[in-house]
């Protein structure tokens, strides 16, 4: 128990910035387009409190799998964008970019901090809560580009998508989060996600 404690304190931090960033980059990306809903709504923040969905960050901890609030974005109002589906892709990738980009920054930051100049009692919680918040980010972003409504992946997919492809596909949305909540209970998702998370945090290491 008290690890498991140990674990959930050094954890929060990554947690709450993936969510954090990820949302407030979402509405940023749409503001910048020309769309004002996220600013209306509160959402240009990196306060983890205007993005938190109570609910889904309990459940992160409990199943292992959470949400944050969905930022409002009116697609009607991407005046800046060449066109609304070019907006669309933008803002739905803007989320899980600025995991990466999040992760990349924590992988420097764990090569390249001089932890040995802490105290042990510092340097050692410090140096996990990094290494997780690099996890967690990867993993938030990687997660959120499966092409499975209501996901960013699916927002991407359906403006690639033809007219006749694009209304077959909107009729499996509804039954996206059951779809979702399938693969979570089975060993198909962690198939997916373990070896793209795992490449992505070695290939960051690398590059640095």
């Amino acid at each position: 128990m008290h690890d498991w404690i140990l674990n959930f304190l050094i954890a929060v931090p990554g947690i709450l910035w993936a969510m954090s960033v990820h949302e407030f980059a979402h509405g940023y990306v749409a503001y910048k387009l020309g769309d004002h809903t996220p600013k209306l709504a509160g959402r240009l923040t990196l306060n983890p409190l205007a993005h938190i969905d109570i609910l889904g960050f309990i459940a992160l901890f409990l199943v292992h799998f959470g949400w944050a609030k969905p930022v409002p974005v009116n697609p009607r109002n991407f005046r800046r964008a060449p066109s609304w589906k070019v907006g669309e892709i933008l803002v739905a990738f803007a989320g899980p970019f600025a995991n990466f980009l999040s992760a990349f920054i924590f992988v420097l930051f764990l090569k390249y901090f001089p932890f040995s100049a802490l105290p042990p009692s510092v340097a050692e919680p410090l140096f996990l809560m990094v290494k997780y918040a690099v996890f967690i980010n990867v993993a938030f972003g990687v997660f959120n580009l499966l092409p499975i409504p209501p996901l960013d992946g699916s927002k991407i997919l359906e403006a690639l998508l033809p007219p006749k492809l694009w209304i077959k596909y909107k009729q499996i949305e509804p039954y996206g989060p059951i779809i979702l909540i399938i693969l979570l209970i089975s060993p198909v998702l962690n198939w997916i996600l373990v070896p793209l998370v795992n490449g992505m945090v070695r290939a960051m290491f690398f590059l640095t």
